[in-house]
């Protein structure tokens, strides 16, 4: 009976270590960082950046999180608002996860009185999983459509 007992406890513990192990939930990594965004809170979408990010947006290319939570984030992000994905493709495993699609954002107006605009484009996020277990945006790519007046 012990034997039993001892063999179900060990099966359950590495039962419990490979599941964890597996993969990640990319919808749930990729909604903390859209939510984050929309409450235009700066300091938890660069916590979300892995230390070597990479951001490219046509022929602009960024790296680093210094970098690219200085021209990415912060600037981008008071001129912005309303972001929303539609996923088309995604993958996880052990230690990366991935999700592509389109996205679309509202484009505040540059000064009172003037209209918004959309802006809407393709995008794909790359997450990895560090050597912390935690798991942090290695690689955000953008492909804009010409901004739309509303």
């Amino acid at each position: 009976m012990k034997a039993l007992l001892y063999s179900l406890l060990v099966a359950a513990t590495l039962t419990s270590c490979t599941k964890a192990d597996e993969a990640v939930n990319i919808q749930s990594l990729n909604q903390e960082f859209i939510g984050a965004w929309n409450n235009k809170d700066s300091g938890k979408v660069s916590n979300l950046l892995a230390e070597d990010v990479s951001f490219v947006q046509g022929s602009v290319h960024w790296k680093g999180k210094g970098e690219v939570s200085q021209k990415w984030v912060n600037e981008t992000m008071p001129t912005i608002s309303s972001l929303k994905t539609s996923v088309v493709s995604s993958s996880t495993d052990a230690n990366t996860a991935y999700e592509a699609g389109t996205f679309s954002v509202d484009v505040l107006p540059p000064a009172p009185g003037q209209p918004g605009s959309i802006g809407e484009g393709n995008y794909i996020f790359l997450w990895k999983k560090g050597a912390d277990k935690a798991w942090k945006l290695s690689y955000a790519q953008l492909e804009d459509l010409p901004v739309r007046t509303r």
